[in-house]
């Protein structure tokens, strides 16, 4: 992957994450180290293997709750925005820092699509990084204000 770039994948298709997972192994092949920041996923994936690829390859989920969003209780909903706001703050601090090469937020567009975050909220994690550091986005819809940073777009569709 070149570098200082931001690349999403998108659509209505399955096997975005896995296509972003592929970047971040292919990324630590070539030493590049790598952060992976999940969202709107299930704690009860067994993601472990990927335990093997660290140092270059780290990955961090800040949404504590495993109930789906929308079946949560008011009062769980605002914990969860709250430890998805602390996901994103995070991402930003990555990248102000430059502790990663490459940082890969998944299922990021599904926030926005929720509107569990706004767009606004998103541009300022975009716009922390640096020359030097790749962005990796995945989720079902790019919106036009988000589309405006992205260099590449690879759409997967259902057929």
């Amino acid at each position: 992957m070149e570098k200082g770039l931001i690349q999403v994948f998108c659509g209505n298709g399955d096997g975005k994450s896995s296509a972003a997972l592929g970047k971040a192994v292919l990324c630590c092949n070539e030493g590049k180290k790598t952060i992976i920041v999940k969202f709107m996923k299930r704690k009860d994936v067994d993601d472990s293997f990927l335990k093997r690829l660290e140092p270059e390859l780290k990955m961090f989920r800040f949404e504590k709750n495993e109930t789906a969003f929308l079946e949560m209780s008011e009062e769980e909903r605002k914990e969860e925005i709250t430890n998805i706001r602390n996901g994103l703050n995070y991402a930003k601090k990555v990248l102000t820092t430059g502790e990663c090469d490459v940082l890969i937020l998944d299922e990021v567009l599904g926030l926005i699509d929720e509107k569990i975050i706004s767009e606004d909220e998103l541009i300022p994690v975009l716009e922390a990084k640096s020359d030097d550091t790749s962005i990796i986005l995945t989720g079902i819809t790019l919106t036009d204000k988000i589309k405006s940073y992205v260099d590449y777009i690879s759409v997967i569709e259902k057929i």
